[in-house]
């Protein structure tokens, strides 16, 4: 198994007290789809940012293809691509020439630049529209023509950083079918940050949950559903303000492992819910709360993401 990524107890410090990573330990294998999910401030760009050679570690290790990314970052720069969260392109100009623009970036040789371009751009489903300006581009299309940039010298390992932010669900369908097939065609590894749990569900091989600098959890989608165990009792409230109080009691219950509620829904993680359901129907019942309606369901990745980070 050739590894693309091997974080070795990684720590990165900011200002001499805000401790951004607190001693990462991460391993992703070559040619996987590899998701690191979190909340807002629990370091998933900061990683990214020092596996692409932005920042420096404050200690530990970490390596890219067997380069470390610190000591040796000129070869590392020349094996990856990197998407940020930031608009990455032009809009005063047209798609190709911010394409053109890039290739010189990255020394393409000048007779092989037209070539390169036309399949970065066929990549992406983007041919018709190249020399358009960036700027009468949609959200989605500036975001395929970013990822069309990334291509342009068929990296080891693409990076990307929230690559679907702000996207609405079928232009992030769109910028997920043409990384997979760019994916399959050249063997790339995708390592991407995302707070989507249904991204990460639906396109990694491997997800690792990341809560105040630590990964509190690793595994396929799959797995990380088991390892919680359970299962989801949802209520939808009628026109009931559930206190701190009323939780507490809730999650004291026989069999109640978790409680999450969110406007004027309660989802009630459970052993078995068949046994648990008469119980909370009472308990809500005595408590003077009311549901519309009642639907099982095992744990999804948003709740596993939930409960790992509350358990830091």
């Amino acid at each position: 198994m050739e590894v693309a990524v091997d974080v070795r107890n990684l720590i990165k410090v900011y200002e001499g007290k805000t401790r951004a990573l607190d001693g990462v330990d991460l391993k992703v294998e070559a040619g996987k789809v590899f998701a690191l999910l979190g909340p807002n401030g629990a370091g998933k760009t900061t990683l990214i940012r020092i596996l692409t050679t932005q920042l420096r570690p404050t200690s530990g290790e970490a390596y890219v293809f067997g380069l470390n990314v610190a000591r040796e970052g000129s070869k590392v720069r020349r094996l990856i691509s990197y998407v940020p969260q930031e608009m990455s392109v032009w809009v005063d100009v047209s798609g190709y020439e911010n394409l053109l623009v890039y290739a010189k970036i990255f020394g393409i040789p000048s007779q092989e630049r037209k070539k390169t371009i036309s399949e970065a751009l066929e990549s992406m489903g983007m041919d018709e529209v190249a020399n358009n300006l960036v700027g009468t581009y949609s959200g989605g299309m500036v975001r395929r023509l970013e990822i069309a940039c990334a291509m342009l010298i068929k990296p080891r390992i693409m990076f990307l950083d929230e690559p679907t932010i702000g996207l609405d669900p079928s232009a992030k369908k769109v910028v997920w079918e043409r990384l997979t097939s760019f994916k399959k065609e050249y063997g790339v590894t995708v390592f991407f940050n995302t707070h989507y749990m249904d991204e990460a569900d639906l396109y990694s091989d491997e997800i690792a949950i990341i809560n105040r600098g630590k990964i509190v959890k690793l595994g396929s989608a799959e797995e990380l559903k088991h390892s919680i165990g359970g299962e989801i009792i949802l209520f939808s409230l009628e026109n009931t303000k559930v206190t701190e109080e009323f939780l507490q009691k809730i999650k004291g219950l026989n069999q109640v492992k978790d409680v999450i509620v969110n406007d004027s829904e309660l989802s009630v993680l459970v052993e078995e819910a068949e046994t648990a359901l008469p119980h909370l129907m009472e308990f809500l019942r005595n408590n003077g709360v009311l549901a519309s309606k009642i639907s099982m369901t095992k744990p999804t990745l948003d709740e596993i993401g939930r409960a790992s980070c509350r358990e830091r």
